[in-house]
């Protein structure tokens, strides 16, 4: 399918894949309509990069009119918007608005006659407990609640609709990192939240870090490139406990204190976690299932989207600095430097 200028609803372009998304979009020429619950948001999102005059329509994922009318007039969709939580408290309302978000959108893009359309998924929606790694060609994960069902769930649906021809490109990136996070993703709290503890627990498995830049620029050359449905992990390097500890101890120059943990240790604190955060709200996401993804992770293999696009990804490094010099400028850690 030959390039073209793409005109390209959004949602979840306040997000933090969104938001790097458009900007991504835009620099390459394209242009944009997002679909926005809070239009002065958005203007606060963009206007320090000189996009607070975007086009949206004030509406949700969840309303069939206001989606219909962002619909109108795109030639692609890039499909981003949920809820992500991994809090037990949320877990209803987590897996109820990303199906009927992803039933709304997606499948009214394919009932618009649209060739182009993106889905991010998670590579959470392939996690398995008991494997060792995941690609393309894995089934759909085990996940009984939270966030990681809702995604299974979102998953089924967009299947059923690549199955009948829709060309729909599924991304499953892995843990998000890098600048400029509009709403401040668990990722980039747990990050916050090791600088500011200078403690990390180390346990078995480990991390898988993508920077949120390449994955903005993965979605944009999969709009541009069109094709047929497919699935790309875009996972990005992982580092087990022990060597991110020893990586973040390079970039910021400070010793951390590393507490080796049994995972059965870390997943009776991740019930506990579950229980108050129906009472109380836990500035870092500690439930059984942001537990047991940090103590049983399945590497994804990125080789196939590497291949496709030629993707090359930007050095951890990079990545953990922009992110923690963000984190200080932005006000979200006290003091001036990356060193934490």
């Amino acid at each position: 399918m030959a390039k073209k200028k793409l005109n390209v609803m959004i949602t979840g372009g306040t997000g933090f894949v969104g938001f790097h998304t458009v900007r991504a979009l835009i620099e390459a020429g394209h242009s944009v309509k997002l679909l926005v619950r809070s239009p002065q948001k958005m203007q606060r999102v963009f206007a320090p990069f000189g996009l607070e005059n975007l086009p949206y329509i004030e509406g949700d994922i969840t309303d069939e009119a206001s989606v219909n009318k962002a619909l109108d007039g795109c030639n692609a969709v890039f499909h981003s918007a949920a809820l992500v939580s991994v809090h037990a408290s949320d877990s209803e309302k987590v897996l109820n608005n990303n199906l009927l978000g992803t039933r709304l959108v997606l499948g009214g893009a394919w009932q618009c006659g649209i060739q182009r359309m993106i889905q991010v998924s998670s590579t959470t929606a392939l996690f398995s407990r008991g494997i060792s790694g995941i690609d393309e060609s894995s089934p759909l994960g085990t996940a009984l609640s939270g966030y990681g069902r809702s995604k299974i769930e979102c998953e089924k649906f967009v299947r059923d609709l690549q199955d009948k021809g829709a060309p729909i490109y599924t991304t499953y990136p892995g843990s998000i990192m890098g600048p400029d996070d509009p709403g401040l993703s668990e990722a980039m709290i747990g990050l916050r939240t090791f600088l500011k503890t200078g403690l990390l627990l180390e346990t078995t498995s480990g991390i898988q870090i993508i920077d949120v830049r390449d994955l903005a620029k993965a979605h944009t050359s999969l709009l541009e490139r069109g094709g047929p449905p497919a699935r790309y992990l875009i996972g990005g390097k992982y580092y087990s406990w022990s060597d991110y500890a020893e990586l973040m101890e390079g970039v910021t120059s400070r010793q951390f204190r590393r507490i080796k943990v049994q995972p059965r240790i870390l997943k009776a604190a991740g019930a506990i976690g579950d229980a108050l955060s129906r009472f109380i709200n836990l500035e870092f996401p500690l439930s059984q299932e942001s537990v047991t993804y940090a103590t049983e992770w399945a590497i994804a293999d990125d080789s196939l989207i590497k291949k496709t696009l030629k993707l090359e990804h930007l050095d951890t490094v990079e990545t953990l600095r922009d992110s923690i010099d963000w984190l200080h400028s932005s006000g979200h850690l006290k003091g001036g430097s990356n060193t934490g």
